[in-house]
């Protein structure tokens, strides 16, 4: 009677899904691609693929991956038992503009960011300036080192003459930035230190970088947050070049 009576209690009892985790590679016509948003909708979690496109990340049956590019288009996808079974696959499609042969008046088309590219020019720039300016890049009373902070303004001023002025918004300031590390639920310590790479003792710094950035405000609200997301990413690798290139210690970058 009394086996029975534990029997009868174990089956009462609720059934607690355990932790799995996908293993996926992301592909586009040609080759793996980096950098991609891998998004747990259901699970509010967040990764980036890595250099071959792959990635791991937190799920179970039947929650919503969604997969999130400026160059791609957005992908979204219910698990199934399969996906859990090994390296699952996903292939995302390129975004082609084609355009009618119409005249029209339009916005100049904003090129397309080049990472490799930029971060060569960048470099040049960076050279070229101290080489031309050295005592600039000193801290005060200093006889060798680059003054870094001086430096992160120093780039900020070669770009911003190039970007366009947006009116009606205020740029995300160094508190705001603070408080959304702080208290959101995804944008967390994890996430500014796992994903983006940023050492923990140089996230101020970053906070002070982004706000001379001039991020759009705009972006703060829920529905945009991906959009942020990609801002923070491609700031946090330029970021990352200027503390390999110039820092007090070289880092690497995985």
């Amino acid at each position: 009677m009394r086996l029975f009576t534990v029997l009868i209690i174990l089956l009462c009892l609720p059934i607690v899904p355990y932790a799995q985790t996908l293993n996926g590679k992301v592909y586009d016509a040609k080759a793996p691609i980096k950098n991609i948003n891998v998004f747990n909708k259901t699970q509010n979690r967040v990764t980036v693929t890595n250099e071959d496109g792959n990635f791991s990340i937190e799920a179970k049956v039947n929650d919503s991956i969604s997969f999130q590019s400026i160059f791609y288009h957005n992908k979204t996808i219910v698990l199934k038992d399969f996906h859990l079974n090994g390296v699952a696959v996903f292939e995302l499609k390129e975004i082609l503009t084609e355009l009618d042969e119409v005249e029209v008046k339009a916005e100049p088309e904003q090129p397309v960011f080049k990472e490799e590219t930029y971060n060569v020019e960048l470099q040049n720039i960076l050279k070229e300036d101290i080489k031309n300016n050295p005592h600039l890049y000193k801290p005060a009373g200093a006889t060798y080192g680059v003054d870094f902070v001086y430096l992160i303004g120093a780039v900020v001023k070669l770009f911003a003459k190039d970007k366009p002025k947006k009116p009606n918004y205020h740029p995300i300031s160094y508190t705001q930035m603070d408080s959304l590390f702080n208290k959101s639920s995804f944008f967390n310590e994890q996430l500014i230190t796992e994903n983006l790479k940023i050492p923990s003792d140089k996230k101020y710094l970053f906070y002070d970088f982004c706000e001379a950035k001039q991020i759009s405000s705009k972006l703060l609200k829920d529905e945009n947050k991906m959009q942020l997301l990609e801002e923070l990413v491609l700031n946090s690798q330029l970021f990352l070049i200027l503390l390999e290139q110039y820092g007090e210690k070289p880092l690497s970058k995985e």
